[in-house]
Parts: structure tokens; sequence; C-alpha cells
């Protein structure tokens, strides 16, 4: 078939890959347009537009799929959809454009967790278990009949990104599945059951780990926000970045309290500890946290709680 794909960050670049490698012609790549990326704000293309043009794919750059990209999307006359996190709603008249119109890989089990970041709220909320799904696109968000789907024991100590990335790697030989079969005649889509929830676009608050909570959440929320939105604490209001952390001993310690224990730098938590492995305090690069902790100017370091912070 022609298929024109659409699709934005990194996760979306193995399924891209695997449809130009399969039988099928992808005949345009739909993907946002460049963005300034890191300190410098250096206009940077998307992973798909820089995967696209290594392939010699199409590609057309569209942060919204107005009037303007239904038109061009419309003129690569293709039979299918696919879309993979681009990052904007597709509506028609360009949903039925495509004969078969759109289907999308969704990286969860769908009806749970339908919005912009499943994966980071399947974390944060402690799930287990992940997935991935293939449906087909409809108005209502998430919520068209499934083609197929994947379940995925999430490793322990996994981040979000690390989910991803092996969701991403599943997940588009999920896709040329469904393509081969929607192809062939032989696709059957099952409406989804069960109750749904939400999993809307995190925000850099969200990244916020309250240690009022015991520390499997507070663990939790740091899986489910690295690497983005970035999971932080506060000192003193200043805000700390932690890019790496575990579940501590149980050792007992004062909410927000901070300790080093042996070599290991322990937080209390509301319920037991968590294990501080690198931060990165403003204005700073990432340091080993026993580096940070010994240059604490305190005899009793303690993180800010909630509502303590500036």
């Amino acid at each position: 078939m022609r298929v024109v794909f659409a699709g934005t960050p990194d996760p979306a670049v193995p399924s891209l890959r695997a449809l130009a490698a399969s039988s099928h012609e992808v005949v345009g790549v739909v993907t946002r347009r460049d963005a300034p990326i890191g300190r410098k704000r250096v206009m940077t293309p998307s992973p798909v537009a820089v995967a696209a043009a290594e392939l010699g794919l199409p590609i057309i750059k569209a942060d919204r799929l107005d009037e303007v990209a239904t038109a061009e999307i419309s003129a690569l006359d293709a039979e299918l959809g696919v879309i993979v996190a681009y990052g904007g709603l597709v509506r028609e008249p360009l949903l039925s454009t495509p004969s078969h119109g759109w289907i999308n890989l969704h990286f969860s089990l769908l009806p749970r967790w339908r919005g912009a970041a499943p994966v980071q709220h399947a974390l944060i909320a402690g799930d287990r278990v992940a997935g991935a799904a293939v449906f087909q696109l409809v108005s209502a968000l998430d919520a068209g009949d499934v083609f197929e789907e994947l379940r995925y024991n999430v490793p322990r100590g996994a981040t979000a990104g690390d989910v991803l990335a092996d969701l991403a790697t599943s997940g588009a030989d999920l896709v040329t599945r469904v393509v081969d079969a929607i192809a062939d005649g032989t696709a059957v889509a099952t409406p989804q059951s069960g109750e749904a929830t939400l999993a809307p676009k995190l925000t850099q608050a969200d990244g916020a780990l309250d240690l009022s909570q015991p520390a499997d959440r507070v663990v939790d929320r740091f899986r489910g926000t690295t690497p983005e939105p970035g999971a932080h604490v506060s000192l003193d209001g200043q805000r700390v970045k932690v890019l790496a952390a575990l579940r501590g001993a149980d050792t007992t310690l004062e909410p927000g309290r901070i300790a080093l224990v042996e070599r290991d730098v322990l937080v209390g938590t509301g319920e037991g500890t968590v294990l501080l492995k690198t931060v990165q305090p403003a204005g700073k690069g990432p340091m080993a946290a026993a580096d940070w902790w010994r240059g604490l100017r305190s005899d009793d370091p303690r993180l800010d709680l909630p509502g303590a912070a500036s």
C-alpha cells in the first residue's frame, strides 16, 4: 500500500524505519517543524525528520494539520495513514482522506492511559505491566477499535525513557503486522473494553517529588518523569534535579532529611527512604549524590516538603 507516516520524537523512528523497509511504499512523512533545542536554542529538526531525510523520503513539516497541511497530505494519494507520537490531532476531512483511514500506535493497553503521556502516567501510577496498541484513529481521543496489542512487563527500576525505547522497537513490528493485514484484507479490529483513564501531557511541576509520600510512590514518580519533564526536589527553595534514584533501605529518616549512610545518600520520606545516585544542583552539572552531600553547608540538611519550596 501507499502509506503516509506522521510522527515526531525518537519513539516514532523505529516504526518509520520498519515501514520504509517493508513491501509498502512510504509516500510522505509528516512531522512537526524544527524546534529550538538546548541552552543555545539551536533550531533542530525532529528525530523523525532526520530519519526521513536519511531514507530519502518526502517530508511535510507542520505543527498543526490545518488546511494547508491537509492539502499537501491529500496530494500524496496515500491509501493508509500511520501515526506514532506526532503531537497533533488528525481531524476531518484528513481523517477520512486515505481509503483505509489512519491507524495509531499508542504506548499503552487501551483504554487505559489515553492521551499524550501514557508511559509516564503508567509508571507514576505504579503499573507493573504496560504495553502498546495499534488502533483505528477516530475523532474521539484514542477511542478507536484495536487491531493488535502487546503486553510488556516493566523492568524493576526502568524509567519512562527506558520503557518507551523498548516499546518503540517492539511496537514497530506491531505496526508493520497490522499494515500487512490491512493490505491483504485480513485485519480485524475489536472495540475497546474496560475503564478508560487519561494521560495528559506532563508539565515541569509534575516532576516535583513529594517526600511526604511513601518511598515507593516517590520512586514511581521519579521513574515516570525521567527523562522528561524531569524529576526534582528543592533545597532551601533551590531546585535540584534528580537524575538517578532507587528505593532505599528501610532506615527511619524524617521526610526530607538527607543522610549519608556508609556511601549511600538516603532521603527520608513518609515511609522508607529514597537512595539518590546522581543529582544536578541549580547552575551546576550532574554529579554523584555523595559529592553533592559533602558540599552541603549544613549539619542536618533537609529537602523542602510540599508548601515549603519557593
